[in-house]
């Protein structure tokens, strides 16, 4: 369901280029639409700024220091009320597809027009999924998309043949934790057990879905 925006959408913009992040401060400070809360050109600091100031969309460059925007965007899903993330970055090749798949709300090539991006931050905001030349529906349909970051290195770690044990150290959670989340994943993925789990982690490895994202 698309929710109504009242009143100036909060933003965050995130670039390493340093002649990026002011032209695009610029642009969204001109537009009534959007209030710019702040600027970081490394992942950490747009990290640490999203954890203490409420804030509804992020525009993030993809190969942000030193975390990347992937790993930004897996972090960030694991908190409350995470603020939605457009990826602004090269429009060619698979990238759109994996930002999908990792989480990202939104995504515009750089090379597009201004418009563009300031109009999928207000449509993002709005709750929209906005991607050029993806098909929403079908990743929405993909079990991976609904996993959280524990639960998609449950399934990897799964795939080398550990036991619960093993899992349990491994990913430093206890045993009844580890317990948790195989149930968790098991429903998502609609299989019955582990030999099931580690057959569509290497079904869709083998495919043109990489299951680590």
């Amino acid at each position: 369901m698309v929710t109504e925006i009242s009143g100036q959408i909060d933003i965050m913009l995130a670039d390493s280029n340093t002649l990026v992040l002011s032209a695009m401060s610029e642009i969204f400070e001109d537009d009534p639409r959007f209030s710019l809360v702040a600027t970081s050109a490394t992942a950490e600091g747009f990290l640490g700024t999203a954890m203490r100031i409420p804030i509804q969309v992020g525009v993030i460059d993809w190969q942000l220091p030193a975390l990347g925007g992937a790993r930004l965007i897996e972090v960030l899903r694991e908190q409350v009320n995470p603020p939605r993330l457009v990826v602004y970055g090269d429009g060619t090749g698979d990238l759109p597809r994996q930002a999908m798949s990792v989480g990202a709300a939104g995504f515009v090539a750089r090379s597009s027009p201004t418009k563009a991006l300031l109009d999928t931050c207000a449509e993002v905001a709005a709750g929209k999924m906005v991607f050029p030349f993806v098909d929403v529906r079908e990743l929405k349909n993909d079990p991976l998309h609904s996993l959280s970051r524990k639960e998609r290195q449950m399934l990897e770690s799964l795939s080398k043949g550990l036991t619960n044990r093993e899992l349990s150290k491994e990913l430093g959670i206890s045993t009844n934790t580890v317990k948790f989340h195989l149930s968790n994943l098991y429903e998502k993925l609609s299989v019955r057990n582990r030999a099931q789990a580690i057959a569509y982690f290497y079904s869709k490895r083998a495919g043109d879905g990489d299951p680590r994202g």
